[in-house]
């Protein structure tokens, strides 16, 4: 089952820390920023769910897939820490989370 893989609980866990994130960014914005960072969020974590029970073949294409929305949502994260919507250590922390993931996600594929 999905909830046991570990790339799964990690990333479910960066989904819960990102959501208080996205409510601080000013209304303005979150419509289009914030609303991003949800979206690509949410087609991450449903992404590792579909890869983990899809064939070898298949799995690579969409492993592929979560690995560029990893570096969209980074961008992200870099566009609202420089737009000052988060504070440079919260930055710091979901980027090192972010990158723990991407590593996860490295090993899975091999």
């Amino acid at each position: 089952m999905a909830e046991e893989l570990l790339i799964f609980k990690k990333f479910y866990s960066f989904v819960l820390l990102i959501y208080p994130v996205i409510n601080r960014i000013p209304k303005s914005h979150r419509l289009v920023l914030g609303r991003e960072i949800e979206l690509v969020s949410l087609v991450i974590l449903t992404s590792i769910i579909r890869a983990n029970k899809t064939q070898c073949l298949i799995r690579k294409n969409i492993q592929g897939k979560i690995s560029q929305n990893i570096d969209t949502l980074r961008i992200l994260l870099r566009l609202t820490k420089d737009l000052k919507f988060m504070s440079v250590g919260q930055y710091s922390m979901l980027v090192e989370k972010l990158n723990e993931i991407a590593k996860m996600l490295y090993s899975w594929s091999r």
